[in-house]
C-alpha cells in the first residue's frame, strides 16, 4: 500500500506558510482583516485551523502579501489539497478529532501508554472491549464503527515504506486483562508478533522500575519526512479533551520524556520476552 497525502498535514502546511507570509508582509492578523474587508477574527480562525480556508481566502491573502508566483502556485495547489477527503472522514461521527489525519502520513511515532494498548496494535476483540468500557451507554452500532474505525487505522503500517512505531508501554497494560483472559492472551500474542517487525519498537516499562518521567499520563509523538515543511507535533489526549503541541519546546520537552521512559524500560528482547511470560500467566 502507498502512502497517501494527508489533508489534515496539508492544511497545516497552508497555515504555517501563510502566516509565514503575513510576518514577512509585516502585517498583524487584524489589519489583513480590516484590509480585506473581513471580520476582525477570520484570520486567526483561518491560521489556527478553526476554519477552513477557501481557495478564494487564499487568493486574496496571497494577494495582499505579495507572494511570488512559486508561492501563489504552491500555496493554492496545497489549498486544493487541504480540502479533499482522508479515509477517516467517512468516520467522522466516531473519530472527532484530526489526529487520524496527522498520523496518517507521520514516518514515525513514538507512543506512551499507561492504560491500554495503542490503537494500532489493537486487536479487534481488546478494540471492542475497550470502546465498550469506556462508552457503555453506545448502542451497537456506534461501537462496530468505533471498532471499524480503529481498524481502519491499521492500514498505515502496511505501506510500502511503514512509519518507524515505537512504543512504551507501562507494565499496567500488560496486567490489565481487558475482555478477559482468552481476549487479553490473543492481544499479548500481537504485540509479541509485532516485537519481530522491523519498523515496530516495543519496550515495556516493569512495576519495580518505580517512578518514571511520564507518571502524568500518555502521549504520542509525530515525527514526519521533511521536518521543515512539517514539524513534529505531540499529542495528548485524556477524558476531557485532546491536545496538540506544535511549539519547538513543548515537542522538545517530550522528546526528552520519551528518551528518559526508553533508558528506564526493559530493552526490546527483554520486554518480548516479559510479553511472553505475561502470556503464559493468564489463566485458561
Amino acid at each position: 500500500m502507498a502512502q497517501v497525502p494527508s489533508p489534515t498535514i496539508r492544511a497545516r502546511r497552508l497555515r504555517r506558510e501563510l502566516r509565514r507570509l503575513r510576518d514577512s508582509a509585516g502585517l498583524t492578523a487584524e489589519e489583513v482583516a480590516r484590509r480585506l474587508g473581513w471580520h476582525r477574527t477570520k484570520v486567526i480562525r483561518l491560521e489556527h485551523g478553526h476554519s477552513r480556508i477557501t481557495l478564494k481566502d487564499t487568493e486574496q491573502m496571497l494577494a495582499l502579501y505579495e507572494a511570488s508566483d512559486e508561492d501563489r502556485e504552491s500555496l493554492t495547489a496545497l489549498t486544493k489539497q487541504a480540502r479533499q477527503k482522508g479515509w477517516w472522514s467517512a468516520y467522522g461521527d466516531v473519530l472527532p478529532d484530526d489526529y487520524v489525519g496527522f498520523e496518517a502520513e507521520a514516518t514515525a511515532i513514538s507512543t506512551f501508554q499507561s492504560l491500554y494498548v495503542p490503537g494500532l496494535l489493537q486487536t479487534e476483540e481488546y478494540a471492542r472491549a475497550i470502546i465498550h468500557a469506556g462508552r457503555s451507554t453506545a448502542d451497537t452500532d456506534e461501537i462496530d464503527r468505533r471498532v471499524a474505525a480503529r481498524l481502519a487505522r491499521k492500514s498505515l503500517l502496511s505501506r510500502d515504506v511503514p512509519p518507524k512505531l515505537w512504543i512504551v508501554l507501562d507494565e499496567a497494560v500488560i496486567r490489565r486483562v481487558v475482555g478477559g483472559p482468552k481476549v487479553m492472551r490473543n492481544q499479548l500474542t500481537r504485540l509479541i508478533d509485532a516485537c519481530a517487525q522491523p519498523s515496530i519498537e516495543l519496550q515495556v516499562v516493569p512495576f519495580n522500575s518505580g517512578a518514571h518521567a511520564a507518571m502524568a499520563g500518555p502521549f504520542t509523538i509525530l515525527g514526519y519526512a521533511d521536518p521543515i515543511l512539517d514539524p513534529p507535533i505531540v499529542y495528548i489526549e485524556n477524558d476531557a479533551n485532546t491536545l496538540l503541541l506544535e511549539e519547538d519546546a513543548q515537542v522538545a520537552r517530550y522528546k526528552l520524556v520519551f528518551d528518559h521512559l526508553c533508558a528506564k524500560a526493559l530493552d526490546p528482547d527483554e520486554s518480548g520476552r516479559f510479553l511472553a511470560r505475561a502470556a503464559e500467566e493468564l489463566p485458561d
